[in-house]
């Protein structure tokens, strides 16, 4: 057993080096044929017509919000628990983030909380959209997360995006693999994103990707993340672009992953099941689990403990060699987004302050789990 059990790092066991390799020898570091192939095998597992690789999650979801038009005098709804790059994004649109609450079970943003601010706190104006009433801004997109790989409840957020005009957006960077009543997360929304990061399910080192069924968002994204150069020979460039555009090497890396994917999605699941059978008869203690309705890639789990002992049991566990993180800390407590909209967050308080996530990497060995739910116990029964 590992003298530091880590919460979550990569596993490189398959064809990497040999795909890497290629490319060296090739020559082809930057562009060539494994940006191609890791998009036409993302779009096939995913389930979408267009895949673009992108430099990371952040940039998929800063060109999302670029292609679907949000200007600097429009709000954009997300959820406050959530990784900062999901909020991040909108601020570099020179939007506003209209922040609401997620649900206590899933950790996802509460449809009921989007409707309900949609229905008291806007008006429909001629335009066909929807305008904050107190101030005055274009309600434009609502980006969904789905929170440590589980699904949101995608079928009300789909029906509410519709009945508003409002652009969906799926922050699937978490979520590669899981699955919304049998179909792949990152197919419900206008776009979604997925983050190839070091710590995710798969990984590139960094790296991310954008799908979605529309063909001119697809094409538009690809050119502005090469900077809009419209021309294959002068350097002529049409709009403001950005260097987004994921390497050849990267790519290949992709491409070796994505092979694994389901095998990482199993070893997830498997983990879990055997930390819920560990942990399950512990009084006062919870381990989110998915709903009736989702398949979730575990890529985080979360153990939620009473406040008073979030923090004493973190300490304890890292103090042994346990790498332990708090739930991500609600956007809207941060300084720059203080002063912005926002609903009743008790939800997201609550799963910060009572939530924790516990080592979940894909070559997590039974015996460690074992280790980490006994130190778990160990501390919990003092």
């Amino acid at each position: 057993m590992r003298e530091v059990i880590p919460l979550s790092i990569p596993v490189i066991s398959g064809n990497e080096w040999a795909y890497v390799k290629e490319c060296l020898d090739s020559g082809w570091v930057s562009f060539g044929s494994y940006v191609d192939r890791f998009e036409d095998d993302f779009k096939k597992y995913v389930g979408s017509k267009y895949a673009v690789a992108l430099v990371n999650g952040t940039s998929a979801l800063h060109l999302s919000l670029i292609t679907l038009g949000a200007e600097p005098e429009d709000e954009v709804l997300v959820p406050s628990l959530t990784f900062i790059a999901t909020v991040n994004v909108v601020r570099y649109c020179s939007a506003s983030p209209v922040f609401i609450d997620c649900d206590s079970d899933t950790l996802c943003i509460n449809p009921k909380r989007v409707e309900e601010f949609l229905e008291k706190e806007t008006e429909l104006k001629s335009d066909g959209y929807s305008y904050n009433k107190k101030t005055g801004k274009r309600i434009k997109v609502l980006i969904v997360v789905h929170m440590y790989g589980h699904p949101a409840d995608m079928d009300s957020l789909v029906r509410i995006s519709k009945k508003y005009n409002i652009s969906l957006v799926e922050d699937a960077t978490e979520s590669l693999g899981s699955e919304y009543r049998g179909k792949k997360t990152g197919c419900f929304g206008d776009v979604a994103c997925f983050s190839f990061n070091a710590n995710k399910i798969i990984t590139t080192g960094g790296g991310g990707m954008l799908v979605t069924d529309n063909e001119a968002i697809a094409k538009r994204v690809k050119y502005l993340s090469q900077q809009a150069k419209s021309d294959s020979i002068e350097y002529t460039h049409d709009d403001i672009g950005y260097n987004y555009r994921l390497t050849n090497i990267q790519s290949a890396i992709g491409v070796a992953q994505l092979e694994k994917i389901e095998e990482f999605v199993s070893i997830k699941r498997k983990n879990f099941e055997a930390y819920k059978e560990l942990l399950d008869d512990l009084p006062n203690v919870k381990l989110l689990s998915e709903m009736e309705w989702a398949k979730s890639n575990y890529w985080l789990y979360t153990l939620k403990v009473s406040a008073e002992k979030r923090e004493p049991l973190m300490a304890y566990l890292n103090s042994s060699g346990i790498q332990v993180r708090p739930v991500w800390k609600p956007i809207h407590t941060h300084q720059m987004y203080q002063g912005f909209q926002k609903g009743p967050l008790k939800n997201s308080m609550n799963a910060y302050e009572t939530g924790i996530n516990i080592p979940c990497s894909t070559n997590l060995k039974g015996d460690e789990v074992k280790a980490v739910a006994g130190k778990i116990r160990e501390f919990l029964k003092k």
